[in-house]
């Protein structure tokens, strides 16, 4: 559950970040939301393909906001 909750928590600082225009500091915060995934998927929180699809889909909306 700490991992599933610290990977949500990232997730929706990150959005809140994209949604304000902040691009750079949601650069910033990159590193340690794709960490969170990435721990989730190694404990099984969540699958594989999961965790690449959504670290994919996050980082697409980075690049859109450039």
């Amino acid at each position: 559950m700490r991992r599933k909750n610290e990977m949500q928590n990232v997730i929706k600082e990150y959005k809140k970040l994209i949604v304000g225009k902040k691009s750079k500091e949601a650069e910033k915060l990159i590193p340690k939301l794709q960490k969170a995934i990435d721990k989730a998927a190694k404990r099984g929180i969540i699958k594989k393909n999961t965790a690449a699809r959504r670290k994919s889909r996050l980082m697409k909306i980075t690049l859109k906001l450039k």
